[in-house]
């Protein structure tokens, strides 16, 4: 298996879905705005996308990839399939148990993740509403999610990179044809989380099926393979909870501040998440599997080859987007989501939290493709250790930055602390002598500048002499914006061509 191609082949379905996602942002901002009903919305859908994190892409698959890939390669296939079954039993039954307690609890939730709401008696009861409604993305998220950690395992990686396509257009259905039938209209959103998480975990299991995968769930709560997904878990959960509660008392943080500050963050998180998205989450999962097969093997240069390979690529398409997001970030707000009950104050404002977030991009991406270094290793108490350090520096960073930069200020803590995050993973992995830069690092890092800073020059030279007017036509926006990032792209890559770089040099196949 080439991994540069089935990075391509994940980085283009996730892409796909990242500009549905952006599509559907956009809709709902021309709809909503960024008022009480899209902060009620945007607060209460934080709450199972956390979960989502917790028992899914986040503490789930770090616990159970790497066991899973044991199985696959140690194991019979009935052996893997009893198991795949077990672990099915287990988690559908705690996923049930979380579902069934958030939606009679959502009042109380809100104490918790949104306090400054209860000053808004109209805006709290609007939370509740949509939290009952969507929290059972949970349950149907998690087990798509699993399903997806299978598919991965056994190199099916545009499968599950494409299932999130089917929120996004769950969503723009729903904004576009039912905002009327439901009262308040933004109910509708919360009935497009619903289904659309029941579609992602519908459309994979025929896929599951072709792989000799899909079985009937077994509640076996002594099996010992089970019991040992569930010890890895358990500091797994903690080390997932720690950004997942830093993120939380970020959203208290904002539920105090002015109206619409927490919908001004989440746009610029969603502009955050495309990049971070298309190359961190793409990278780590192709990285994983096959490192969690070089750890079984006590391949130790494999390892450490692969990692390397992995943290240079994450550095050559990072770079350049946490540059072009910082200084493409006006144009791509104004051409995204300025239109209707979206006003250029919103903008602005949406603006400022995303300079302040990309300072974090770079960190954000490379903590996806370092922290499976310890996870395909079993060792998630590393990872936990570094992430409880980052959540106390961030919440230092909160209280330093929130009054003289409010919205923004939150935002620059989590940017600094994803850069936090990754310095504290690589140092310890270079420590530990797991990972061992390969040479030519030095004249990577230089190449890899010069072609940033050619970048960086051009799009700062276009914008200031080009009359580009960003309150004009839509078409007139997204011409002017496609023109921007076509400009900053050709000349990067231009730039590091004439260096020396070839795609070839980033050819790596596993077996």
């Amino acid at each position: 298996m080439n991994l540069l191609k089935a990075l391509a082949a994940v980085s283009s379905m996730t892409m796909v879905s990242r500009i549905l996602g952006l599509v559907r942002d956009t809709l709902i901002a021309r709809v909503f705005g960024a008022g009480m009903s899209a902060d009620a919305f945007n607060a209460a859908f934080k709450i199972p996308n956390m979960l989502r994190r917790l028992f899914a892409e986040g503490a789930f698959s770090q616990a159970f990839v790497p066991i899973l890939g044991e199985y696959k390669n140690q194991k019979t296939e009935e052996e893997t399939r009893e198991f795949v079954a077990k672990v099915t039993g287990v988690l559908g039954s705690v996923l049930l148990l979380v579902t069934a307690i958030g939606m009679l609890a959502a009042p109380a939730i809100m104490w918790i993740s949104a306090p400054g709401f209860y000053r808004e008696p109209a805006k709290a009861a609007l939370f509740a509403d949509i939290l009952r409604v969507s929290f059972p993305y949970i349950f149907f998220i998690s087990l798509s999610s699993m399903t997806g950690s299978i598919l991965n395992s056994w190199g099916k990686f545009s499968i599950p990179a494409f299932t999130p396509t089917f929120l996004n257009l769950s969503f723009i259905v729903f904004a576009l044809c039912f905002t009327h039938s439901f009262h308040p209209p933004i109910m509708a959103m919360a009935w497009a989380v619903f289904v659309g998480g029941l579609i992602q975990l519908v459309w994979q299991l025929p896929f599951l099926k072709q792989i000799g995968m899909l079985t009937m769930p077994i509640f076996d709560f002594k099996d010992a393979a089970v019991w040992r997904v569930i010890r890895q878990m358990g500091p797994a959960i903690f080390g997932v909870s720690v950004a997942q509660i830093s993120l939380l008392i970020n959203s208290t943080f904002a539920s105090f501040l002015p109206t619409g500050s927490v919908s001004w963050m989440y746009y610029a998180d969603r502009l955050m998440e495309f990049p971070s998205g298309v190359l961190g989450v793409a990278l780590g999962t192709i990285l994983l599997p096959s490192l969690s097969k070089h750890a079984a093997s006590k391949s130790d240069s494999e390892f450490s080859v692969l990692l390397d390979w992995g943290i240079r690529l994450s550095l050559l398409l990072a770079v350049p987007a946490t540059v072009g997001l910082g200084l493409l970030s006006g144009p791509l707000l104004s051409t995204l989501f300025m239109y209707g009950r979206f006003t250029a104050h919103d903008a602005l404002m949406s603006q400022q939290a995303v300079i302040a977030y990309s300072f974090g991009l770079l960190g954000l991406i490379l903590v996806k493709v370092l922290a499976p270094g310890f996870y395909a290793r079993q060792d998630i108490k590393t990872p936990v250790r570094i992430a409880l350090i980052t959540l106390c520096c961030t919440q230092l960073m909160n209280l330093a930055f929130v009054f003289p930069l409010k919205h923004a200020g939150l935002a620059l803590s989590i940017g600094l602390a994803s850069c936090l995050n990754a310095g504290l993973l690589l140092s310890t992995l270079l420590k530990r002598k797991i990972y061992q830069p390969q040479a030519g690092w030095s004249s990577f890092l230089g190449k890899m500048v010069l072609a940033i800073l050619a970048m960086a020059a051009v799009l700062l030279l276009l914008q200031a002499v080009l009359p580009i007017h960003w309150d004009g036509h839509a078409w007139q926006r997204v011409l002017w914006l496609t023109l921007l990032v076509a400009a900053g792209a050709i000349t990067y890559f231009a730039m590091l061509f004439a260096l020396g770089f070839r795609p070839r040099q980033f050819m790596r196949k596993e077996h």
